[in-house]
């Protein structure tokens, strides 16, 4: 068995549709990575939009065309498309209850969680949450009821939600993918020298991963 490690570092938007997708399809191909013991993942913020508010009335055909300016049927086709991609992965999308919302507080609520060991069990969570269950992620009540889901102490996830705390954590991150030249998420970057853009097919990462251990080996 070998002990070489190799570092995953992703960054991701919960509302970012594609990047729930490129979960799934990272997690197979680490399933898929003869070491997958060895592979250590560590998860960073991205805002797709951080204009957007708190709370927006309005669904997401309606915040992509009016607030976008995209065309409606089109943005239909294309959350059509999303939502059949989605599927193949096991994720049962519903767009028609989405409610687009800004993601900051929930990412910062996400820094938090990984300092009780969390992070990824909230990642879950949350993406599952605004993709699939049709709840408010910009709410804070929701918020803490999810962070009670996954087991974060909840006197904690109240002083966390009713502050600024972990804000410079979540810009930290954003400054950084700024200098990777990252533009759009999702973005893997495997050991510190492969870039994946997207959510590409599980066997671009198992490739990755295999390229980047026998690097490390060497």
């Amino acid at each position: 068995m070998s002990e070489k490690r190799v570092r995953v570092d992703i960054w991701s938007d919960i509302a970012c549709p594609w990047c729930f997708i490129g979960k799934r399809r990272f997690e197979k191909g680490v399933e898929q990575f003869e070491f997958s013991e060895n592979v250590d993942v560590f998860w960073h913020a991205y805002q797709l939009d951080p204009t957007l508010p708190e709370r927006y009335d309005g669904d997401e055909v309606q915040y992509l065309s009016e607030v976008k300016g995209m065309d409606p049927e089109q943005v239909k086709g294309m959350l059509a498309h999303v939502t059949e991609q989605a599927a193949g992965e096991g994720l049962d999308y519903n767009f028609d209850a989405l409610r687009p919302a800004n993601s900051f507080t929930a990412l910062r609520l996400l820094e938090h969680a990984k300092t009780e060991g969390k992070g990824s069990e909230l990642k879950e969570t949350l993406l599952s949450a605004h993709f699939e269950r049709g709840l408010d992620t910009g709410d804070r009540q929701v918020l803490s009821a999810l962070a009670a889901e996954v087991g974060l102490n909840a006197a904690a996830v109240r002083e966390t939600l009713g502050s600024t705390a972990y804000t410079e954590e979540v810009n930290a991150d954003i400054a950084q993918a700024r200098q990777l030249g990252i533009s759009g998420v999702p973005f893997f970057v495997i050991d510190g020298k492969y870039g994946i853009s997207g959510a590409q097919p599980a066997e671009a990462f198992t490739n990755a991963l295999t390229q980047a251990h026998a690097g490390a080996v060497n």
